[in-house]
């Protein structure tokens, strides 16, 4: 499988290419006359294009992916145009990055499904933004991985004893979940996990104070510098320790069973980009609400993001498909979750990010593919939801070429064999469609008039249960 995959890149993007123009060079450029929002950097200008970025565009050119914009809905009126878009809060902390008025980092938390769990798309929007605004580090990362198998880009370097659980599950799990949507059960003593460190000054671990589990110790190198004490009430908790000079291990380890860890802070002490991967196989917006309010609120405050971005729409369209929700359902749930994230992070901007293009269920080998039924339904479900929240919307399936353009991935090699979910440069395509579809934004803020924020057409509560919609979806 990897030659024949490794055959199609070398297909869609060797020699004879035409010459290719970046999506977001498409976008109109600003109009001099359209006053510029206030505090607006005088100096933007797309970075100069990495080259994977390159060949990444040639790619997009050969699968017929034109790209797009985001949307956003002016959330301040002026007599003169739009003071305040949905995007500003970001646009405004990669102003401060360029101009070095911005000390500390710039963080974006990526809620979402599996199309992002494995991390590639959200790597390359993350190495994108870095390249123009600098690189500040890993971020919040996990003890151990969602499951057996997959890379620790994310996680710790080496780990054993661990148990892990997920929102994304058919059932709901003992234990509320933090923003990582992820924890880990120590299952036996000396459950540990090492994390290589980068040179970060400090560190924070997440973890739950459950009845009856031990203490976690934190340690660098043989020594200790922090141990926890469980109080056994269920709350979420916080342990944060500075991190020596020049210290090679970190070690976080369960002194006996069921002690839980909800993640590990790492990040550098500078400006620059962090990109918190968030994302959960399985997971819709429905099952976000199995997201403890606590945690949420005091984690995403320990965050500070200045962009909340959710990849969320393709499990919603397959439970569509085999009646296990509904459009009323997914409109109110997106609608809390939009509504719960952005109470917890109140100076953040938010982005929804629409589903990929996809086929129905059942297909048969050799027939032609068919488009899934409830996908644009539920795209325009998302945009309208996001538009009214105060959201941008990106519409993946535009940007990747609409109605038949996961058979063009697939016919390239580009798609895994459950036709669900890319691989390869499949994946980095798609976060390259993020990626300059936000350094566009920030560079034409202003230059097309963003419509007025409308009110939500749903009444969503801010919190509640989830409804058991999961499925085991890969």
């Amino acid at each position: 499988m990897r030659s024949a995959s490794s055959e199609a890149e070398r297909t869609v993007t060797g020699a004879g290419a035409p010459p290719v123009v970046p999506a977001s060079a498409n976008l109109p450029a600003p109009v001099r006359s359209t006053p510029r929002p206030a505090g607006r950097s005088a100096f933007r200008a797309l970075p100069p294009t990495t080259e994977r970025a390159g060949h990444l565009h040639a790619l997009a050119t050969r699968l017929q992916a034109p790209g797009s914009t985001v949307e956003e809905p002016c959330l301040e009126p002026a007599d003169t145009g739009c003071a305040r878009s949905a995007l500003a809060p970001f646009f405004a902390a990669l102003d401060g990055l360029l101009e070095g008025t911005s000390k500390a980092p710039t963080v974006v938390a990526a809620f979402g499904n599996s199309l992002i769990a494995g991390d590639r798309i959200v790597d390359v929007v993350r190495d994108e933004l870095a390249a123009g605004f600098g690189n500040a580090g890993r971020g919040v990362l996990l003890v151990d991985r969602m499951a057996p198998y997959g890379g620790r880009s994310r996680t710790a370097a080496v780990s054993n004893g661990w148990q892990p659980r997920t929102l994304g599950e058919l059932h709901a799990p003992p234990h509320p979940f933090g923003i990582t949507g992820v924890y880990h059960l120590a299952t036996e003593n000396r459950a540990r996990g090492r994390f290589k460190l980068e040179g970060e000054p400090r560190g924070t671990l997440w973890w739950k104070d459950v009845k009856g589990a031990g203490r976690l110790v934190v340690s660098v190198d043989g020594t200790v510098l922090a141990r926890t004490e469980p109080q056994g009430d269920g709350a979420s908790r916080t342990t944060s320790f500075d991190l020596p000079a020049g210290a090679k291990w970190l070690d976080v380890t369960a002194e006996g069973k069921g002690a839980i860890v909800q993640g590990v802070v790492l990040q550098q002490d500078a400006s620059g980009i962090v990109l918190d991967m968030l994302g959960v196989p399985s997971a819709d917006a429905t099952l976000y609400a199995r997201l403890e309010e606590d945690a949420l609120k005091a984690q995403l405050q320990q965050r500070d993001p200045k962009l909340l971005l959710f990849f969320l729409g393709g499990n919603e369209s397959k439970r569509l498909e085999w009646k296990r929700t509904d459009l009323p359902t997914v409109r109110q749930d997106l609608t809390a979750l939009l509504r719960r994230a952005r109470a917890a992070a109140p100076g953040s901007a938010c982005l929804v990010v629409g589903p990929m293009d996809a086929v129905q269920d059942g297909h048969a080998k050799g027939k032609p593919l068919t488009q899934r039924p409830f996908l644009e339904a539920a795209i325009q479900a998302e945009r309208e939801v996001a538009l009214a929240e105060g959201c941008g919307f990106f519409n993946l399936y535009t940007a990747m070429g609409g109605a038949g353009s996961l058979a063009r991935f697939h016919q390239a090699g580009f798609m895994h064999e459950d036709l669900v979910h890319p691989r390869g440069q499949g994946l980095d395509l798609l976060g390259q469609l993020v990626a300059d579809a936000l350094l566009a934004g920030w560079v034409n803020e202003g230059a097309v008039p963003a419509p007025a924020l409308t009110s939500s057409r749903e009444d969503a509560p801010a919190g509640g249960e989830a409804r058991q919609t999961a499925e085991a979806v890969p």
